[in-house]
């Protein structure tokens, strides 16, 4: 078995106690699961060395999945603005660079590490939470930050895919990028989810080159 669990026990109930204390910025009461992680990090080549940016880890659904496609190989930079997940991620993680920052200053970070664009940008950012204005700012980071033959994945919940934060994110995803797929509902999560498949960014005038 891989040294790489994706959703642990005492993940489920590290994730309810930090919705309960700030439900506006963790947004879900439990950890996506082993088919959602799957599907959200299919992107991560298993050749070469890529930069990988990981938004929202949380508890490291996606950065268990991460870790198993890269077997070591490239780089992998977690930005998570949540200090006690960042801590567990920490300890669980090692091989993993952890910065505790806001996502939107992803080009800052990546500009502090040496790095250039990243390869792959892989979210577990609650999209439908976030008013309109932090939604324009984080995808403009992701933009920016993203190298333009680099792709982009996210997810959002099936049951919700029609209320306005989430037909907002579609249409901002599409002004974004030229190329956005929805992926099938994976039923197997709780809740059920689906993934967006985002290549060749489009940065807006006016943002940083």
């Amino acid at each position: 078995m891989s040294a790489y669990t994706a959703v642990r026990p005492d993940d489920r109930a590290e994730f309810l106690r930090e919705f309960l204390r700030d439900p506006f910025i963790v947004a879900a009461v439990t950890p996506s699961g082993r088919s959602l992680s799957e599907a959200v990090t299919s992107t991560v080549p298993h050749a070469g060395e890529p930069l990988v940016v990981e938004l929202g880890p949380g508890t490291g659904a996606f950065t268990a999945a991460i870790q198993r496609r890269l077997s070591g190989r490239g780089r992998h930079l977690a930005i998570e603005i949540n200090p006690r997940f960042a801590g567990r991620l920490a300890a669980r993680y090692p091989g993993v660079d952890l910065a505790v920052a806001d996502a939107r200053d992803l080009r800052g970070i990546l500009a502090h590490r040496g790095h250039g664009r990243a390869d792959v940008i892989v979210s577990g950012l609650p999209w439908a939470a976030f008013a309109p204005g932090l939604q324009d700012d984080l995808l403009d980071a992701v933009t920016a930050g993203l190298a333009p033959d680099g792709s982009f994945t996210t997810f959002a919940y099936t049951l919700t895919r029609w209320t306005p934060p989430a037909l907002r994110l579609r249409r901002l995803l599409r002004e974004r990028f030229e190329e956005v797929v929805p992926g099938r509902t994976v039923w197997a999560n709780t809740p059920p989810a689906f993934v967006y498949y985002c290549r060749r960014p489009r940065r807006r005038i006016g943002a940083e080159s």
